[in-house]
C-alpha cells in the first residue's frame, strides 16, 4: 500500500470497513430468485409493479443482491444505502396498495449515483480521504427529483482521484476494473456507475461529464449514456474538484441499459430549477423527427481510430442507410485546436485547484503527468515541445504541450476567445455546411485500454472532449463487440505516413495497446451527437440508431450473464 500519513490511511481503512459491513447486509445473489428482475429495463420494472406482478420490495432485494455481486467482481461501490432502500421500497408498496397510484415514472426503480452526488447522511469523498466522515446535510437536486419520481437509491459508485481521468482508482476505495475483463479499465470518471450497470447491479444511474466522463465508461463497459448540453440539468449538491471553473461546463446526466431509460431521466430532470435557479427554463420538449434524417459520420479525428472503432461507425452508418436515412462522411475542422482549447483552459491554474483535495493522500499514477508536467518552467515545456516536433515529428503532442500550464488572466481570456471562435468554425463547417440532423462518431480511438494507460494516452479523450468544447449534447450507444478477425490490424494502420507518439503506442512495436485478440468480445460504441440545445432530438435520434442496429447485438438488461464466457 502507498506510504502516506497515518490519519489519511486510517480514514481510508475506516471507509472500506464501513463499506464491507454494509455490503454484508445484502442477501446472497440467486440467479433463479433474482434473475428475472434484472432482465427488465427501468421502464419495464415500473410497468410490472403497476400491473401488480412485482412489488418494489422484490425488485430492490434483487438489485441489492446483484449490486454486491457486481462489486465483488469490479470494486465499483463506495457508499451503501441498503437499509434505507429496503424501507423506502416497503413504504412505496404500502402506498401503492392503498392508492393503486404510482409515486412517479420511476416508482420502485433501484438507482445508483456517481459518488459526487450528495445524499443526506452519506459522504461524497470523490476519492479524497479528507472528505471522509463528512456526511451531506441534504440531497443533491437531482437526487430529490429522482426520489420524488419514485426512484430508490441503493449505492453510490467509485470515481478516479480528482475525477479527471478515464481510469477509476483512488486511495479511499481502490481501483474499479472492467466488468468484461479485469485487466482493462472500466473508464472514468463515472467508471463505477458503468461497471455496476453493465452487470445489472442497478436499473438506472447518474454520472457527470466534463470531457467524456459519461461516454467513455459507458463505451468501455457496453451500456448507454447521455451527456446533456449545459444548463438542462441542475448540478446543485454535486461535489466538484474545480469549483468556479466554467470555461468548459461539467454536466450531470443519465447512464443506463436502454435509450428509453435515459429519456425517462431527462423527462424528469430537464429544466427543473432546484435550489440554484441557474437552468434554462425549458422542460423536456416532446418532438417528432422527420421520416428521413441526415447524418454526418467520421471515424478518424485527432488520433487514427482502431479497426474495431472504425467498423462500429461504418456499421452504424450502414444500418441507418438501410432504414432510409442519409449518411455522408464528413471531416471535423481543426482537431488540434479543439483539444488544445480544452487543455489550455483546463490547465489555466496549473491544475492546482484540481489537485488541492489530494492533501496527504498518495497521488494516483494516472495523474503523474498532470501533477508534475504542467508545473514545469515554460522554457522547459517549450524545449520539450520543440524536441517532440523536430525529432519525433509529432506536431499534435507538441501543440498540446505548449497549451498547458498556468496562465495570467489576459492569456486565459484569449483562450476563451479561441474556444468561442472554434465553436463558430465547428458550426459553420459541420452543421451549416452539411445541413445535418446529427453526427455519428467514435467514442474513442480504442474500444478499451488496459489499466494504467491514462498517463500516456490522455489524448484519447480528444474525441469526447470535442463535444464539451462545442457544448453539443451527445449520447453513447453500444454497437458491436471486438472481433479478432474483422478487427485485425492491416496496412492502413501499420503504414501510417506520420504516426504520432500515441498512434505508435497504439499500433506499433512489440506490444501495441490495440490487441483485438486480448480485447475479443469487448464492447465497441459510437457517439450520437446533435446541435447545442437539441438534447431531445439527440435522444430521439438515439432511438432511431438503436432500432436500426437491431436488438440482438448483446447489450441491455441481462446480457452480462448471457455472454459466452462471463468470467473470461
Amino acid at each position: 500500500m502507498w506510504p502516506f500519513f497515518n490519519e489519511s490511511r486510517a480514514l481510508c481503512e475506516a471507509k472500506r470497513r464501513q463499506r464491507t459491513e454494509r455490503l454484508a447486509e445484502a442477501p446472497k445473489y440467486s440467479a433463479s430468485e433474482h434473475g428475472p428482475f434484472l432482465k427488465a429495463t427501468a421502464s419495464e420494472i415500473v410497468g410490472r409493479i403497476q400491473r401488480g406482478e412485482w412489488t418494489a420490495s422484490e425488485v430492490i432485494s434483487a438489485y441489492i443482491a446483484r449490486a454486491v455481486f457486481a462489486h465483488e467482481t469490479t470494486n465499483c461501490v463506495t457508499e451503501v444505502l441498503f437499509t434505507e432502500a429496503v424501507q423506502q421500497a416497503k413504504d412505496l408498496d404500502t402506498e401503492f396498495a392503498a392508492t393503486k397510484q404510482l409515486r412517479g415514472p420511476l416508482h420502485g426503480v433501484p438507482i445508483s449515483l456517481k459518488d459526487q452526488f450528495d445524499i443526506t447522511g452519506y459522504d461524497s469523498t470523490i476519492g479524497f480521504s479528507g472528505e471522509a466522515q463528512k456526511p451531506a446535510e441534504s440531497d443533491a437536486d437531482i437526487v430529490k427529483l429522482l426520489k420524488a419520481a419514485g426512484a430508490i437509491p441503493i449505492v453510490k459508485t467509485n470515481v478516479p482521484q480528482t475525477m479527471f481521468s478515464f481510469e477509476c482508482c483512488n486511495p479511499v476505495f481502490g481501483r474499479t476494473v472492467n466488468p468484461h475483463k479485469p485487466g482493462f479499465t472500466c473508464g472514468g470518471s463515472s467508471g463505477g456507475e458503468a461497471a455496476l450497470l453493465a452487470m445489472d447491479g442497478s436499473a438506472l444511474g447518474v454520472g457527470s461529464d466534463i470531457g467524456g466522463s459519461l461516454r467513455i465508461p459507458a463505451a468501455f463497459c457496453g451500456i448507454f449514456s447521455f451527456k446533456p448540453g449545459p444548463l438542462r440539468v441542475s448540478y446543485a449538491g454535486t461535489g466538484n474538484t474545480v469549483p468556479g471553473f466554467e470555461a468548459i461546463v461539467s454536466v450531470g446526466g443519465p447512464m443506463g441499459r436502454s435509450v428509453e431509460d435515459l429519456e425517462t431521466f431527462c423527462r424528469i430532470a430537464f429544466g427543473v430549477p432546484g435550489r440554484t435557479h441557474n437552468l434554462a427554463p425549458v422542460l423536456y420538449r416532446q418532438l417528432t423527427l422527420p421520416q428521413k434524417l441526415r447524418f454526418g459520420y467520421y471515424s478518424d479525428f485527432y488520433i487514427k481510430a482502431s479497426p474495431a472503432n472504425k467498423r462500429a461507425v461504418l456499421e452504424t452508418a450502414a444500418a441507418l442507410r438501410s432504414q432510409g436515412h442519409e449518411c455522408i462522411e464528413i471531416e471535423v475542422p481543426d482537431p488540434v485546436e479543439s483539444f488544445d482549447v480544452f487543455v489550455g483552459l483546463s490547465s489555466a491554474d496549473g491544475y492546482k485547484t484540481l489537485l488541492s483535495g489530494i492533501g496527504s493522500d498518495p497521488l494516483d499514477s494516472s495523474l503523474f503527468v498532470i501533477a508534475h508536467g504542467t508545473g514545469l518552467p515554460r522554457f522547459i515545456k517549450l524545449f520539450a515541445a520543440w524536441c517532440t516536433e523536430t525529432f519525433f515529428k509529432d506536431a499534435k503532442f507538441a501543440s498540446a504541450l505548449r497549451s498547458t500550464g498556468v496562465k495570467p488572466v489576459r492569456e486565459y481570456l484569449q483562450w476563451t476567445v479561441r474556444r468561442d471562435k472554434y465553436n463558430e468554425l465547428f458550426n459553420s463547417e459541420v452543421w451549416d455546411k452539411h445541413a445535418l440532423d446529427g453526427i455519428i462518431a467514435p467514442v474513442q480511438a480504442m474500444p478499451q485500454v488496459p489499466t494504467g494507460s491514462f498517463t500516456t494516452l490522455f489524448s484519447l479523450s480528444s474525441s469526447t472532449v470535442l463535444f464539451n468544447v462545442v457544448n453539443s449534447p451527445a449520447g453513447c450507444i453500444p454497437v458491436t463487440k471486438v472481433d479478432p478477425v474483422k478487427d485485425a490490424i492491416t496496412e492502413e494502420w501499420t503504414e501510417l505516413p506520420s504516426p504520432t507518439l500515441v498512434e505508435r503506442a497504439l499500433y506499433f512495436g512489440q506490444k501495441p495497446v490495440y490487441d483485438p485478440v486480448a480485447m475479443k468480445g469487448m464492447p465497441v460504441s459510437v457517439q450520437v451527437v446533435g446541435k447545442k440545445w437539441e438534447d431531445e432530438k439527440v435522444l430521439a435520434m438515439m432511438h432511431v440508431v438503436d432500432s436500426a442496429l437491431g436488438k440482438d447485438r448483446g447489450f441491455g438488461p441481462g446480457n452480462w450473464d448471457a455472454r459466452e464466457n462471463p468470467f473470461e
